[in-house]
């Protein structure tokens, strides 16, 4: 017979009281509950104080009656679930830095793959709370980076603890409230703006694939040039119509370049990725174009920008940085280590400009 929710919690205390310490897992096992639903009992159980929640476990609150703790088990046991697009480029040094963080601290992790295909990413999350993660680490495949209203609200939904990565949410949605860790993409942008601007130009423009960072580094951008007073720059094509493959994206983001250069419009431009700024560079000098000295570029990531024929300044953000952070922050609300913060983090993380070549400051040797 299905217990009632009084019920539930008077037994999770007396078995708690008896032992001293049990493992979440176990407890839920020896009661013939889920492991979602005795989380969430627990976690309502030790916000009245009557237990404590570390490592993974349940424990009879210090100073209260009953037997003395068994010792407290270690993160040894705890899985973290996370879901990303992919592991490669990117997300890869993201899930090295979250992978390193889980096994210092003595659990696991365990990865799912949403390819960006529609309604994967909560299939992956079921998925991995199903085989037994105790918290996830999410990227949802969001097109512009944060939810469309009412979009991604199963991740509100979730009665485990849950850190967003590399994602956030518009005020006032559902998911807002969440964890989270990222890049600070907007930042970014906006430092290269001002680096070129420190070498003298005054029309820098813009040239972004689609990406969840596009609206980020477009937000920089903007901010930059109207903080620095630079001269307004005509947009690019892609930004009112989307290209319809990569040769059409290269092809007009060729020419945007290019008719900027001769009219004497754009000086410097900063390429969103480097790995576009490796294909376009070589083009705009077979057109006639010289990088840097008809145009200075910066490309954003660096995930291949030091590799180009000609290095390219480029902005990095540390991936590997926001996923160590984010993981740490799961294992916190998890109770590893004893301290968690009470209140919700919003943790962006700066990108750092790694200056070579392209952008003409190492030629005129700054």
């Amino acid at each position: 017979m299905r217990l009632h929710v009084d019920q539930r919690h008077e037994r999770v205390l007396q078995l708690v009281r008896e032992r001293g310490s049990l493992r979440v897992a176990e407890l839920a096992e020896e009661l013939g509950m889920s492991a979602v639903t005795l989380r969430r009992d627990v976690e309502t159980l030790a916000a009245q104080g009557l237990v404590e929640r570390l490592h993974g476990a349940v424990v009879w609150p210090s100073g209260a009656p009953g037997p003395a703790p068994a010792a407290v088990p270690s993160a040894e046991g705890l899985v973290v679930g996370m879901v990303v697009p992919t592991t490669e480029y990117y997300y890869a040094d993201v899930v090295r830095g979250a992978r390193e963080a889980v096994e210092a601290a003595g659990a696991r992790l365990t990865i799912g793959l949403s390819r960006y295909l529609p309604d994967e990413d909560e299939a992956q999350a079921r998925r991995l709370l199903s085989t037994g993660a105790d918290g996830l680490l999410l990227t949802p495949s969001w097109e512009r980076g944060h939810p469309e209203p009412g979009e991604g609200l199963w991740v509100a939904e979730q009665e485990t603890s849950v850190v967003l990565v590399e994602r956030w949410a518009p005020l006032g949605h559902p998911v807002a409230g969440l964890d989270r860790v990222r890049s600070d993409h907007a930042h970014g942008a906006a430092e290269a703006v001002a680096h070129l601007a420190g070498l003298g130009h005054r029309s820098i423009a813009l040239a972004v694939q689609e990406s969840p960072t596009a609206p980020r580094l477009r937000a920089g951008y903007a901010a930059a040039v109207a903080a620095l007073g630079l001269s307004p720059v005509a947009a690019s094509p892609l930004q009112d119509a989307p290209s319809r493959s990569e040769a059409d994206r290269f092809e007009r983001t060729l020419e945007y370049l290019c008719e900027g250069v001769a009219d004497g419009d754009v000086t410097a431009a900063i390429v969103h990725s480097d790995a576009d700024a490796i294909v376009l560079i070589p083009r705009l000098q077979a057109r006639g174009v010289r990088v840097p000295e008809d145009l200075a570029v910066i490309a954003y990531d660096d995930e291949v920008a030091s590799l180009a024929d000609l290095p390219l300044t480029a902005v990095a953000p540390d991936k590997h940085a926001v996923g160590a952070a984010a993981a740490k922050l799961l294992l916190s609300r998890l109770g590893v280590p004893d301290e968690c913060p009470a209140a919700r983090r919003h943790l962006d993380i700066l990108p750092t400009l790694r200056v070579r070549v392209s952008c003409g400051a190492a030629a005129a040797g700054a």
